[in-house]
């Protein structure tokens, strides 16, 4: 796996579509929509329902967002400039955020260029990716950004669904990825580097994948997880917690272990729910 902010290597997407599960039943009210109820994780393991989305847009040049704004759960993708779905360095991303602001009910269809950028602090709210692109969303604030991310879910992502490449603290919760090869990265070779904190709490991810989070001990990056559910991975090959050295030569990192420690990599077993 590279850990580069825009993966060079290319990947073959799988064409078959899994449902993940979430649980605790929650519904939220759309402008202009019917009411979308999404299960979130329930003990008894109700499949998310994945929206329908309520027409499409296609986007030709990236959306500046600022204050809130409301998808209504319609589908927007690239077009011209932003049709790209592969993992080329540098493309633009569909939305861009300013720090404060707040994107929710949005699809985000494919093409999905490079999903959406946080220049600083931003919340995330039911946002939904049919296909990654080259990421579904990156992180660029400053060390006392928080990112939010509550509800939605990521399919086919041929490298990473979230990537941290500024500082501060990413909180994922409710949240499905199925088809992936990484949920989190924290940049391992960008040129400046943080400390970077993230928490994933109530997290089902399908299998395949490879790894759920990555981190770099030596800037004294963590990654706390609580209730994370795996499906299909009953070989347990998906790492929970892959630890590097990162570095900001823009050389490859290398690995430093991997699996629960209590600090850099916080979780239990139980905080693991195969199914």
């Amino acid at each position: 796996m590279t850990s580069r902010p825009h993966h060079r290597a290319r990947h073959r997407r799988r064409a078959g579509r899994r449902r993940a599960a979430v649980g605790g039943a929650s519904a939220l009210a759309l402008t202009g929509a019917a009411i979308l109820t999404s299960t979130m994780m329930s003990t008894a393991g109700a499949a998310t329902t994945w929206p329908t989305a309520n027409g499409s847009e296609p986007v030709s040049a990236t959306i500046a967002v600022s204050g809130t704004r409301d998808g209504g759960l319609k589908r927007y993708y690239g077009s011209g400039e932003l049709a790209g779905d592969g993992q080329e360095e540098g493309q633009d991303p569909v939305f861009r955020l300013a720090d404060g602001a707040t994107l929710k009910n949005v699809i985000i269809g494919r093409p999905g260029a490079d999903g959406i950028h946080c220049l600083g602090t931003c919340t995330l709210q039911n946002v939904w990716w049919e296909d990654v692109g080259e990421d579904a969303a990156t992180f660029r604030g400053g060390n006392s950004a928080v990112y939010t991310v509550t509800g939605g879910g990521a399919k086919k992502a041929a490298d990473k669904v979230f990537q941290h490449n500024g500082g501060g603290r990413l909180v994922v919760s409710k949240f499905a990825a199925e088809d992936f090869k990484t949920l989190y990265r924290s940049c391992g070779n960008c040129s400046t580097q943080y400390k970077r904190t993230s928490v994933f709490d109530t997290v089902e991810v399908t299998a395949p994948g490879s790894r759920l989070v990555g981190i770099n001990t030596n800037y004294g990056d963590t990654a706390t997880l609580r209730n994370i559910t795996l499906i299909g991975d009953s070989g347990k090959k998906i790492v929970p917690c892959q630890k590097y050295i990162g570095n900001d030569t823009g050389a490859e990192p290398t690995t430093n272990g991997s699996g629960p420690d209590g600090t850099s990599c916080d979780y239990t077993a139980s905080d693991i729910t195969y199914r």
